[in-house]
Formats: C-alpha cells, sequence, structure tokens
C-alpha cells in the first residue's frame, strides 16, 4: 500500500486499490490454527478489484470470517452538517472549471441574443451539453460522498447506506460484545478497529460536554467506556485470564484538524509534530497498553522503541502460527520483551516512512543505552514555527513542502525526547560514527524492500461505479440498519 506523490489513502469504497490478495495478515494465520477471526469497525483497505461483489480486498479474502463495519474510514463528508474532507481540493477545482465553462457558455448565448456574435445555436447547445457531461460526471462521485462511502457491512452486505452516526458506536459495542459471547468457548482472535476519535468526532449525548477538552475531549471520554464495556465482557464471560487484549493507535494526534471550536485532533504532549508526519515523534509515538492477567505483571512499564509491524508475529506467536518465509517481517515478537524473559527490544534500528519516502531512522544502542534519531526530510510547517502544515490535511511527504537535511539532523531522544536539539560535531563527539552507522544500517534495509503494484494510482484511487457497494439496485442505494428498505 505505499503511498507515492499523490494520494496516501483510498478516497472511495467504489476505487479498485487495497490490501493486494498475496499479502497475509495475522488473521490469516490464525484462522490457519483453528480461530474464529472478527473484524469491528473500520477497514479502510479496500472491497472489489473488477465487479461489484468479487471482493478481493474485503476483509472477508483476508482471514477474516465476521466483519461488520465500515469498509471505509470516518470522514467529515458522513456528517451532513461538516465541510467536504474527501479529495476536498480536487472537488473544489472541478466546481471551479464547472462554473468558469458555464459562464462561458452563457456569455456566448447572451452575445448571441443581443447580435453582437454570430454562433450557430447547435454550437451553443453543443457546449452547454457538453458542460452539463462534464459537471455530471464528476458530481455523480462527488456529490453523493456520504452515500458512496458511509456505509456499514455485515460480512459481504450493506446492512445500511448512509450510516446513521447517532447510533453506529451502539451497533460497533454491541457486535464486539456478541462476538465474544459467540464465541467464548473457543479460540477468537477480535480485532476492534474504533472508528473514535477520528474527525468529525461523532459522539452520542450522553458525554457531550463531560470533557474538559471540548468535543475532542468528550469523543475520547465516550471512547473509553466503549473499551470499558469491551472489557467488561471479557470478564463476564470468564474470559479475563485466557485473554491477550492489546490498545493502540494508527499514529499521533492530528495537528492540523481545528475548527471555530478549537482544536479536534488531539495533543502529542512534548513530542514534536503529529499525524501523517513520518518522523517526529509526535506523529509516529502512539500508547501501547498491555492486558493479560496471570501472565504480564500488572504496572509495569517497559522503556524501549517497538513498532506496530510487531503486532503481527505477536499475535502469530500467540496463536501457535508461524510468520511468512518467504519474504522479511519487519516487525519482532513482543512477547519476551513483554513477559521479561528480554531486557531490550528486538530492534536495533526502526526505519521511519511518510508514503515512499524514508525520512527518518532510530538507532537504540544497547550498549550505551543511548536512543539516536536521524532525520533525513522534515516537514515545512506552515505558517513558520507553527509546529503543524494549517491549511492543509496534513504535511506533505516530499515535494517543496519538505526540507531535505544534508548532512541529516542527528537527536538523542534518551536526553532530548522532544527533538528541540539537534546535536553537531562540537556538541557530540560520536556524531559522524552514529551517522555512519545509521547509514550503513539503512542500506542494508534498503536491498530488503521489493518493489509492489500501486494501489493508490489515479486508475486504482478514482472512483468507478460498477464497484461501488450498494443495497439496492444501482444508483438507487439506500437501506437502513440489517439491509431493510429505506424511505428516506
Amino acid at each position: 500500500m505505499e503511498a507515492h506523490d499523490g494520494y496516501r489513502a483510498l478516497q472511495w469504497n467504489g476505487g479498485s486499490g487495497g490490501l493486494p490478495e498475496n499479502e497475509t495478515t495475522f488473521a490469516r494465520i490464525l484462522q490457519q490454527q483453528g480461530y474464529a477471526t472478527g473484524l469491528i469497525g473500520k477497514w479502510h483497505q479496500g472491497v472489489n478489484c473488477e465487479s461489484r461483489n468479487d471482493h478481493c480486498h474485503h476483509p472477508l479474502n483476508h482471514g477474516f470470517d465476521y466483519f461488520y463495519g465500515m469498509p471505509f474510514t470516518l470522514v467529515n463528508d458522513c456528517d451532513p452538517g461538516r465541510p467536504p474532507e474527501v479529495d476536498a481540493s480536487t472537488r473544489a477545482r472541478l466546481w471551479f472549471y464547472t462554473q468558469v465553462a458555464a459562464l462561458g457558455v452563457l456569455t456566448v448565448a447572451l452575445g448571441k441574443i443581443w447580435g453582437l456574435i454570430s454562433v450557430p445555436w447547435k454550437a451553443v447547445l453543443g457546449a452547454a451539453s457538453l458542460v452539463f457531461l462534464f459537471f455530471v460526471s464528476w458530481y455523480a462521485s462527488f456529490g453523493f460522498v456520504r452515500r458512496w462511502n458511509c456505509i456499514l457491512m455485515r460480512n459481504h452486505d450493506v446492512t445500511e447506506q448512509p450510516m446513521v452516526l447517532e447510533r453506529t458506536a451502539r451497533l460497533m459495542l454491541q457486535e464486539a460484545v456478541s462476538y465474544i459471547e459467540r464465541n467464548k468457548h473457543r479460540p477468537f482472535l477480535l480485532f476492534v478497529s474504533l472508528l473514535h476519535v477520528h474527525i468529525p468526532l461523532v459522539t452520542t449525548k450522553q458525554f457531550l460536554g463531560k470533557s474538559q477538552h471540548g468535543l475532542y475531549g468528550d469523543n475520547v471520554e465516550e471512547m473509553d467506556w466503549l473499551v470499558g464495556e469491551i472489557l467488561q465482557a471479557i470478564e463476564e464471560n470468564g474470559l479475563k485470564n485466557t485473554t491477550f487484549t492489546y490498545f493502540t493507535s494508527d499514529h499521533g494526534g492530528h495537528l492540523e484538524a481545528r475548527d471555530e471550536r478549537g482544536q479536534l485532533g488531539g495533543w502529542n504532549g512534548i513530542f514534536r509534530g503529529g499525524k501523517g508526519m513520518g518522523g517526529w515523534e509526535g506523529g509516529i509515538r502512539v500508547p501501547g497498553i498491555f492486558r493479560w492477567p496471570g501472565v504480564l505483571p500488572a504496572g509495569r512499564v517497559i522503556h524501549e522503541p517497538t513498532s506496530l509491524m510487531d503486532v503481527f508475529p505477536t499475535v502469530v506467536e500467540l496463536g501457535g502460527g508461524h510468520v511468512p518465509q518467504d519474504r522479511v517481517i519487519d516487525g519482532r515478537s513482543l512477547v519476551p520483551l513483554l513477559q521479561g524473559t528480554a531486557e531490550h527490544s528486538a530492534h536495533e534500528f526502526l526505519f521511519h516512512y511518510c508514503g515512499k519516502y524514508l525520512h527518518a531512522a532510530r538507532w537504540h544502542d544497547k550498549d550505551s543505552g543511548r536512543l539516536w534519531k536521524v532525520h533525513y526530510m522534515t516537514p515545512r510547517f506552515h505558517p513558520k514555527g507553527a509546529g503543524a502544515c494549517h491549511g492543509q490535511g496534513v504535511c506533505p511527504c516530499s515535494g517543496v513542502g519538505v526540507t531535505q537535511h544534508s548532512p541529516p539532523l542527528l537527536f538523542d531522544l534518551s536526553r532530548d525526547p522532544s527533538e528541540t536539539r539537534p546535536l553537531s560535531p562540537g556538541l557530540e563527539p560520536r556524531y559522524h560514527a552514529v551517522l555512519a552507522r545509521v547509514h550503513e544500517a539503512l542500506e542494508q534495509h534498503r536491498r530488503t524492500l521489493s518493489p509492489v503494484p500501486p494501489q493508490f494510482s489515479v486508475g486504482n484511487i478514482v472512483w468507478k461505479p460498477w464497484l461501488q457497494p450498494c443495497c439496492g439496485t444501482f444508483p438507487l442505494c439506500a437501506c437502513t440498519q440489517d439491509g431493510d428498505p429505506s424511505e428516506a
């Protein structure tokens, strides 16, 4: 799913990009080990390839035997009261071009009526028809983003189109608890991919105003309640001591997410940067909370660099499976670190990408205990010194929006976790040796990479009507919960 200079995520349920079929998920390996495997929440890894029902990218084609949730992800467009988000800049340009073309045709028509120009009416009507067709061609997708993208599915069936945001949290919780109850007498894997705390921060009435930190805080409060209810279900079903639970997030707080009420994207503490920034700590540091009573000692804090890539080998090991041997697996099992049989993370080096561009690398020097961080590229903040790229959805990965550093920036995270004091040869005696060692590891890492099909190419990103998931007869796609026809 590498991203080039354009898109960094799928834009439509009706696109053809997605998680390639030759990828092996931890769900597939555990399924082969006899586990029930469920995904509840958002997927955002694609749905179809060539036809509306081939479901080549669907969770059930990647090792999950049960799915309930959004095949896409939560976006502002799902809330009719919020400004558009999906490809908003392209949408604005297309609307501008339509207005300019329509104004041109109108000017010619008025000139014809007033006798100022001599143009056949057929030509005027032909031009007007072309403008109308141009408008329809793009409005058919961008004019109905909520209907096309904001849907719920149960396995292969669309159950709600468009989804009703106010009841989605309750539905997700019901599904998670029900899944636990149905599978409590057999080994199971449950991946709950919460819609919280993503904009537009849909929060039910009982949690509005509950936090001192505005709507974002309210949404966090509701997420905390949801997680508590799921853990309660595990305990009530007698699974507390036999269930390994892992809570995490996919990136740091979204600093550019703001509206007239203030910050909508969280807070990253002392760490610099945020969501979408491939190198800065604020973008890549996330919670890692583990729970397994009787096996993992409670209250223990591990100060070691690990990665979300470690989820894959960790879950596979716990499920009694084996990671694929036909490819390089970058993750390392966390089991020895969690159980205390290993003192240090298995990662000596970690490499931090923004799309396909490597922005930074870190070296955990176990001999000295120091944690070095090297930045090769950093985003250019706007306005300067703001700490984020305001006016954009997220900071860019390349081009004029980044600064390339030669020599690279070097930080010692063990002494400067906020990345505010870049080192120099005069300040750090090991400066050149550290850069040389990280560069050597980087070259070795690059030799393990191989090209993959571009899932975010324009051909894969663009909305294709014949791939659009639909309940009912396309394009009249509308249903309420469990597929009942909608009169709305």
